[in-house]
Parts: C-alpha cells; sequence; structure tokens
C-alpha cells in the first residue's frame, strides 16, 4: 500500500502531459532534489517553468537515498540501544527479535509520507508544467520528451547521479544490491558483503550489522572514509569492532561467483587470497553522474562520463543558455548542496546573477553512530595552500551532556588561522555531529570569530557546548602575557 502511495505522489499512473506551448523561461530536466528547488525558486521569480523527470519526482533523496537509509539507521540504532541497555542503567530485554519486515515496512511508510510534499500533483498545482518521459536535446535550445519540443530561454541540466558498479568477474551474474535497490529487501540476509568504505558502504554496513546481518565491509585502499580526518576514522573503526563489523582492508574482490545458493568472494589482501561466503553482496563505491541519452553533443553541452557535465564558477555549461546543478555536475554529491546549487544557477540563468559555487560553505555528515560531520577546510588542504593552522579540540568526554547521555566517544576540531580567529574548518565526531556541525557553518557564512562564538550562551547541558568549550579555548590562549601579569598582580592585593 505504500508502495503505491509513493508512485501515485510521485509519478501517477493517470497522469498525461500538458501541451508544450511558447517558449518558456526555463526548462529542468530532472525532478531530484536540485530540479524540485530550481522549479520552486524560478516560480517564485514569476519565470514559466517546465520540469521533466524520466521515472520519479524526489531523485535519490527521497526514493532511495536520504530518506529510506535515515529511517533504516534510526531502527537499527534502537535495536543497539536495547542490546546496550545496561550502559544507561536499565535492563537488557530478555529476547530481542529483530522484525525486518516492519522495520522495512516503516521504510516505505515514511518515504511514502514524505512524498506528498513533492508530489506531482502539488507541483502542478504550484504552477509547475510537469512532464514525465526522456528528455533529450535536440538542438541548443530545444529539447524533446514525449513526442513534443520544449522551446526555452534558458535551461537546466540536473539529472543527479546513478550508482558505481565496480568491475567484478562473476559479480552481474551472481547479483549484488546498489542503494537504488537495497531497501527493497524483504527479508534480513545472515550474512552481508559490502564493497566500499566511503560514506553509504559504512552507513549501511553498520545498520544492517545492528539489525543482525553477519557484516563485512572490504576497501580496496589502506583506509575507509579516505577524505575524513584519521582520528575521525579511527573512532568509527573502533565503533565498527564493537559492533562486530569485520573491515578488510587493502583488500581487492578479485571474483564472485555462486555456489549451492551462497556468493563466494575471492579475496586478496597482502598476497593472501582467501574466499569468503556471503549470501547478499551490497556495493557502496559511489556514483556516477547520469549523462547518457540526453543528447548533450546536440546542444554543445561539454561533458564526460566520469565528471558529468562541465561548468564554470557560475554554473554555466558550455551552452550560454544551459545550466547545470547538482550530482550530474559536483564533486560533492549531497542533497543539500545540490539545492545550493539549484539557487544559485536560477538566479544566474534567470537574472544574469554573478553568484559562485565556489562561494558557498558546505558541510558534510556521514551518519554512522557516531556521526562525523565536516565543514570547511582540513589540516592537510590548508597546508597545501601555505595558510598557517592552529587548532582547538574538545574530547566529547569533557562534555557533560554527552557524559550523562552515555555518548562520550567523539570530539569538536576547530581549525582557525594563526594569529587569528577565522574559523577555517571543523570537523565533529559525536552521535548529533551533523546537527552541531550547523553552528560552525553559520559562523563560517557569517564571518563569526571564534573569538565570538565564546560570547554565545549554550543551553546547559548540551553536546553543542563542546563547540563553546572550543571557543574558551582560543580566548585563552588570545590573553595578552602583560594582561595576565597585571591581573594577577591584581589578584594579590
Amino acid at each position: 500500500m505504500a508502495d503505491d502511495d509513493l508512485r501515485a505522489n510521485l509519478h501517477p499512473p493517470q497522469w498525461r502531459n500538458p501541451r508544450a506551448s511558447g517558449r518558456y523561461h526555463l526548462v529542468i530536466v530532472g525532478a531530484g532534489p536540485a530540479g524540485v528547488a530550481a522549479a520552486k525558486t524560478a516560480l517564485a521569480l514569476g519565470a514559466r517553468v517546465a520540469l521533466v523527470e524520466r521515472w520519479l519526482v524526489g531523485g535519490d533523496r527521497l526514493n532511495d537515498g536520504c530518506v529510506p537509509s535515515k529511517t533504516l539507521i534510526r531502527t537499527a540504532r534502537l535495536y543497539a540501544e536495547m542490546r546496550n541497555a545496561g550502559q544507561y542503567g536499565a535492563r537488557v530485554p530478555g529476547d530481542i527479535q529483530v522484525d525486518f519486515a516492519t522495520a522495512m515496512a516503516r521504510v516505505r511508510h515514511i518515504r511514502s509520507r514524505l512524498s506528498e510534499a513533492e508530489s506531482a500533483m502539488r507541483l502542478r498545482a504550484l504552477g509547475v508544467e510537469l512532464f514525465f518521459g526522456e528528455a533529450r536535446f535536440v538542438d541548443p535550445g530545444t529539447l524533446a520528451v514525449d513526442g513534443q519540443q520544449l522551446h526555452f530561454r534558458k535551461a537546466l541540466v540536473a539529472t543527479g547521479a546513478r550508482p558505481c558498479v565496480p568491475l567484478i568477474p562473476g559479480l552481474a551474474e551472481a547479483g549484488y544490491l546498489t542503494n537504488e535497490n537495497v531497501f527493497d529487501l524483504a527479508s534480513l540476509p545472515p550474512r552481508l558483503l559490502v564493497i566500499g568504505g566511503g560514506p553509504l558502504g559504512c552507513e549501511l554496513a553498520q545498520a544492517f550489522c545492528r539489525l543482525g546481518a553477519r557484516t563485512t565491509i572490504v576497501q580496496d585502499l589502506p583506509l575507509f572514509l579516505g577524505n575524513e580526518e584519521r582520528d575521525a576514522a579511527q573512532l568509527l573503526s573502533d565503533a565498527f569492532a564493537r559492533d562486530g563489523i569485520e573491515v578488510c582492508l587493502n583488500t581487492q574482490v578479485l571474483g564472485v561467483c555462486e555456489e549451492g545458493g551462497e556468493k563466494r568472494v575471492e579475496l586478496l589482501c597482502d598476497d593472501y587470497r582467501h574466499t569468503l561466503a556471503v549470501d547478499t553482496i551490497l556495493t557502496g563505491i559511489g556514483h556516477s553522474p547520469n549523462v547518457a541519452g540526453l543528447g548533450l553533443e546536440a546542444a554543445g553541452i561539454d561533458h564526460d562520463v566520469i565528471d558529468g557535465i562541465r561548468v564554470d564558477d557560475f554554473l554555466c555549461t558550455s551552452n550560454p543558455n544551459v545550466y547545470a546543478a547538482g550530482d550530474v555536475c559536483l564533486s560533492h554529491k549531497y542533497t543539500h548542496t545540490a539545492a545550493a546549487s539549484a539557487h544559485i544557477a536560477v538566479h544566474n540563468a534567470l537574472f544574469r546573477g554573478r553568484r559562485r559555487l565556489s562561494a558557498l560553505v558546505v558541510p558534510w555528515c556521514t551518519f554512522t553512530d557516531p556521526e562525523i560531520a565536516h565543514v570547511g577546510l582540513y589540516v592537510r588542504e590548508a597546508n597545501q595552500l601555505d595558510l598557517p593552522v592552529k587548532t582547538f579540540t574538545i574530547p566529547m568526554h569533557e562534555v557533560d551532556r554527552a557524559v550523562t547521555d552515555g555518548e562520550t566517544e567523539g570530539f569538536v576540531k576547530i581549525h582557525v588561522g594563526e594569529g587569528s580567529d577565522r574559523i577555517l574548518g571543523a570537523t565533529i565526531v559525536a552521535r548529533h555531529a551533523g546537527d552541531m556541525i550547523n553552528e560552525v557553518t553559520l559562523a563560517m557564512v557569517a564571518g563569526i570569530g571564534l573569538r565570538s562564538l565564546s560570547r554565545v550562551i549554550h543551553a546547559y547541558p548540551t553536546q553543542a557546548e563542546a563547540i563553546r568549550k572550543a571557543a574558551d579555548a582560543y580566548t585563552r590562549t588570545r590573553l595578552p602575557a602583560r594582561i595576565r601579569a597585571r591581573l594577577a598582580r591584581w589578584l594579590k592585593r
């Protein structure tokens, strides 16, 4: 029933495309987070908008990305908390049985519920001319869809990205899952292999392990979450060990075959070959931009299959009348970045604006337990730019609320320019790091220095108090020696 409601909201079976007429101010290809945000922004500015979607409105975020994954993660966390009830002074339930079918039913229900806000009917009511079908450029100023031609002054390509699938012999024949179909599982796989140690792989590996699957992560690199700071990734590695996840680093998957109803995976690590038997394989090695079949060549739009559509800092393509936004052109493939880039593209396209992508301050978060959130520069990046950095770190075990919550694993680490309080970047590892990073992001956008954050009164007790403590640590270092000496003499009177 929930899936039927989802389809009715996002691609109604009885839907009939409107009759295209005239020249649109903006035609948008792709109704994911970037496309929907662009349509709403353009409408609010008085533009006539056509939006084209080949499958379901909402894109990855709603259908097979953030919404279903975070729903399942929350259920998995609850089971982990029940097993660890003794840590909170409670009695561990005597018979904890995971009801995977009910957990997945909740995923479908929440996905359906949230789909109401972005339904096809609601978009039409707002004034969007919504077309379902495969869009293709036929010339630099025209798109074809469902037998009709849409003429435009400006166009925006927001077709998103699809899961990358590793080229492993036998994988296709044995069968595998990606984020596009993992949420269709009806039963919990007893043994799960996750190929890839990026954010997606780590999040789902931990969730399925906590739901009862014997889970292994295979990563061909020496580290997982390779872009994050090493102490952050190490804390997550410790958490994985406590959960019972086996992590195989520097390990290649040489091949897969199916024997006796199980998948036998041949692995190579440090010249040692061994075979791992599993029931299900999930690939999570990243996403590739959706550029095929769009007729980009006919529109004079430069692109490739690796990086996607090439855009300048204003998100304009090599065709001055066509812009791009979201995963199809950005290296940071996040829902919030997609929406932010869409706003920039619409203003620049319709009003000859000069808003720059590089001006965005973009936070991100891996929603494991603990979460790992980051914004701005890493120390290694600052060093590459010859920017001297001073770092202030507060362990979460020094924060009262983290202690009372039993969530002391992690830290708040804030980087400032040497000799100033300008925040260059921050990493937070904590149960609620994704929420906490927003305060630092706001400070960076508003030009608020770390000294000013020390004057912000934080509600007590909260875990975000760790940010104020880091600011206090900075303030103490800025008290001149002569002032400290004068204060010491005064206090001795």
